[in-house]
């Protein structure tokens, strides 16, 4: 068993004591023999650093911090570990039991330590066994260029936890940015990506992603600070790309994710419209400033584009937070 390559498992925690129980017993479960997983709370103000540490033992380290963000937490993490492999893991997350066990199997038959390895996830609110498992373009194997180029031009992602990166790969990508308050992981990976020399997608293994809300990392809203470091992510998305791939469907690709994320910005960061359209045509391409759909015109006629815009921004929150209920009230309803 010594012979097989450690798989650190990495988990940033901050006020999650409602779900971190579940993420470090989804790490404990794995096939996989040999893990270690190392939980960094980050000042949280509950009671998370009292629920991970009833899990220390010799394969689980729990460490406190200052709060400093999680992108400080996931570096933290990673100086500790001592793994040939990473996995990280978000704490309202979980793991498959089979999941390292698979990606490594197929690891074990490349020929690069560089290759960077996927699966598939899925979404979900409390039920984790009814999570949504929706393929999408990303699920295949990769070049790095044609997965950044799949990614913008059909506004895709993948979840942060699907990832398995040697250390080789992570040594070359370097830390995470703690200027990241958004986008955190499609920054680092997309960063990762341009030392890979493939990524290898592997079915069966599987991560759940849960959908928590407003308060999740992912969550921009009227934010300007959250707007500011997203649109900085995507500048350097940009940047990733051309410099594997400067060819003209590199740079439409990327002229289309400027003008899928420029309602984040319109019309609250007239700044920061003017900047994407400055870098679209300096891409040889152009953007539109994003029309409203038939339902939220009238809004738009009758008070304005702020408030028409700030509507149509809600009400599918509304409808999320809906059903994020109702899935609340079943979980506790459950035998």
């Amino acid at each position: 068993m010594s012979s097989e390559p450690l798989v650190s498992i990495l988990i940033p925690a901050y006020n999650c004591e409602k779900w971190i129980a579940g993420a470090i017993k989804s790490a404990l479960a794995q096939t996989w023999p040999r893990i270690e997983v190392i939980v960094v709370d980050d000042g949280s103000k509950d009671r998370t650093v009292e629920v991970a540490g009833r899990f220390a033992s010799t394969r689980v380290r729990v460490v406190s911090q200052p709060n400093r963000g999680a992108s400080a937490a996931r570096n933290a993490a990673y100086s500790l570990a001592k793994g040939d492999y990473i996995q990280w893991l978000d704490a309202d997350d979980l793991l498959h039991t089979d999941k390292i066990r698979l990606q490594m199997a197929e690891a074990d038959g490349l020929a690069s330590g560089r290759t960077l390895l996927s699966s598939e996830w899925g979404y979900f609110y409390h039920r984790s066994e009814n999570a949504r498992f929706v393929p999408t373009a990303l699920w295949c194997d990769l070049t790095p260029s044609e997965w950044m180029m799949r990614q913008m031009e059909q506004n895709l992602h993948m979840q942060t936890a699907t990832w398995l990166v040697s250390r080789a790969l992570s040594e070359a990508a370097g830390p995470w940015d703690p200027r990241m308050l958004v986008d955190d992981d499609g920054e680092y990976f997309c960063r990762v990506m341009t030392h890979a020399d493939g990524i290898k997608f592997v079915p069966g293994a599987m991560t759940f992603y849960r959908r928590s809300g407003s308060g999740s990392l992912c969550h921009i809203g009227r934010s300007d600070p959250k707007r500011e470091a997203q649109f900085l992510s995507m500048r350097l998305h940009i940047r990733y790309l051309l410099s594997i791939d400067n060819t003209e469907r590199a740079r439409a690709a990327c002229v289309r994710y400027l003008q899928n994320w420029l309602i984040h910005f319109h019309p609250d960061r007239p700044d920061i419209v003017a900047q994407a359209r400055r870098l679209a045509n300096d891409l040889g391409g152009s953007l539109e400033i994003p029309d409203f759909p038939r339902k939220y015109r009238w809004i738009q006629k009758t008070f304005g584009a702020n408030l028409a815009r700030r509507v149509q921004m809600t009400v599918p929150n509304l409808k999320t937070s809906i059903i994020r209920s109702v899935d609340r009230a079943l979980y506790l309803l459950r035998p």
